[in-house]
């Protein structure tokens, strides 16, 4: 028997890059033996073993021979089950059993039985093969929602094997009994849910025209109080106020869901996500990596919407210093020794914090049983290069009796006040058009600097002058200020929005 070759494509996710991966089969005489090469993991490696099971349950049984797979670039790294597919069509393009000339897209994994099972990652690996010129996909009916979003590509859904080798003129029949993967639903979106609205919230005034600021600007928020003072509720409603993700972000939201395992559905994610990682959680969890191919984290999961940390002083202080390199570039790279991985990770982010362990260290401190030395080496796990990096920090005190008196009266919800919120950064977007940035919490401190009007920024210069202000601190404000403004309708900060941009950064300036 001469020597024969099929090929078939594939893609090989690194981050959320896509790299169209040619998978070459190569069938000669020798000792029967079937080898992968081309930087595969024990995933890819045990591809032979499913295909091998796929081919015979189709009817197609593997005649001995010597088979060698190459998987092109050789020099990237390989992972995952998603390469199944394009393996079997290369070795039946070989053996002769079909004959594939157009280029085609194919991922799935391979069930024993020949069912084609639903991977991660088909969004950003669909977007790579569209932009490397590939025109047609061929996918498991788990993912054909998901591929579908993506415009100029001809998806073909398939369930099972037998339904690829009929597809590409082969023949093959299905096992008796068996059933095809069942597709994926979408679940409903929590963030619908009443509880989720800012109607919800009673008292605290400040609070909520503090969340409304930071929804407005893009601000990262840090609220401090006793237990019980709605801390957590607060947080939780911060995606309520924000407005739609715009096209390119939704874009990329769905495509880190989809390799994290966390996206089902047939359409694009187009409101802000919500991450709550709890204390315990690792930096592997919180920020990505993992053994072998690195995965997104609840920051990159995060992305477009908002990160809550809640009683942040928990968290271990590796973590939280983990997250200042993506608050300020809006990405994470995880380094690998055979390359990088790189991940949206632009969000808000959210802290609260008791202000003592015990949590009572409030008005008198009366119920506080913490010692000083305590109390600061409690909030002292809050880096200051962490809270250099949070614009509004916020003392939140508990809810009074008067508030709760207060309880029947009309509360406003989390419509109207994302309608001001969404005017507000519409307002930004236009003033800032050109600049690269869309919200105020980007603006650097020269621009803010030469667009603010002097007596507007007079009192926050005196806290210059004066050392309560760096001058790091002194851009935060204005980039507040600016957003207090934007709310407003006003067409730049006056004295009393800077004023008001202070007294929300009322913890010391580090």
């Amino acid at each position: 028997m001469s020597a024969r070759l099929g090929r078939a494509r594939a893609v090989a996710l690194v981050g959320t890059t896509g790299h169209v991966v040619e998978v070459e089969a190569h069938i000669s005489d020798g000792l029967p033996a079937f080898t992968i090469v081309g930087l595969a993991d024990t995933a890819v490696s045990e591809a032979r073993e499913r295909v091998r099971a796929a081919l015979a349950s189709c009817g197609r049984p593997w005649r001995p021979s010597r088979t060698t797979v190459n998987l092109a670039p050789a020099s990237l790294p390989k992972h995952g089950t998603g390469l199944d597919l394009a393996l079997a069509v290369a070795v039946l393009v070989a053996a002769k059993e079909v004959a594939d000339s157009r280029p085609r897209l194919f991922l799935g994994e391979l069930g024993l039985d020949g069912t084609v099972q639903p991977v991660r990652g088909v969004l950003p690996a669909v977007i790579a093969a569209r932009d490397a010129g590939i025109t047609e996909a061929v996918v498991p009916a788990g993912n054909a929602g998901e591929a579908g979003l993506v415009a100029g590509m001809d998806v073909r859904a398939i369930e099972h094997l037998a339904d690829l080798v009929v597809l590409l003129g082969g023949e093959a029949h299905r096992p008796p009994g068996v059933q095809a993967a069942r597709p994926v639903q979408e679940p409903p979106d929590r963030r619908s849910h009443p509880e989720a609205d800012m109607s919800e919230v009673f008292g605290q005034s400040d609070a909520r025209r503090a969340l409304e600021i930071a929804a407005a600007g893009g601000h990262h928020l840090l609220m401090v109080g006793p237990p019980g003072a709605g801390k957590t509720m607060l947080a939780a409603r911060l995606p309520g106020l924000l407005p739609d993700l715009d096209e390119r972000d939704a874009l990329d939201v769905t495509a880190v869901h989809s390799i994290a395992g966390t996206y089902t559905g047939s359409s694009l994610i187009t409101r802000p996500p919500l991450e709550e990682p709890h204390h315990t959680a690792t930096a592997v969890a919180v920020v990505g990596g993992g053994s072998g191919l690195p995965r997104p984290g609840a920051a990159s999961r995060a992305h477009g919407g908002v990160l809550v940390l809640d009683e942040a002083p928990e968290f271990p202080a590796r973590v939280l210093d983990s997250l200042r390199q993506p608050l300020e570039s809006g990405e994470i790279v995880l380094h690998r020794a055979a390359g990088a991985a790189r991940f949206p990770a632009r969000f808000q982010l959210v802290m609260t914090a008791n202000p003592c362990p015990c949590g009572y260290a409030v008005g008198d401190g009366r119920n506080c049983t913490c010692t000083t030395a305590a109390r600061h080496r409690y909030l002292s796990r809050l880096s200051g290069p962490l809270l250099d990096r949070v614009d509004i920090r916020l003392e939140v005190d508990r809810v009074t009796r008067v508030s709760m008196a207060h309880g029947g009266e009309k509360v406003e919800g989390s419509r109207e006040i994302a309608e001001r919120v969404a005017r507000a950064r519409e307002t930004a977007r236009a003033r800032l058009a050109g600049t690269g940035w869309t919200t105020n919490s980007q603006v650097t401190g020269p621009w803010l600097r030469a667009h603010t009007p002097a007596e507007a920024m007079r009192d926050a210069t005196r806290a210059v002058d004066r050392g309560m202000l760096t001058m790091r601190g002194f851009s935060r404000v204005l980039r507040v200020a600016w957003s207090i403004a934007d709310l407003a309708e006003r067409d730049a900060p006056e004295r009393a929005d800077v004023g008001r941009a202070l007294t929300l950064r009322r913890a010391s300036d580090g």
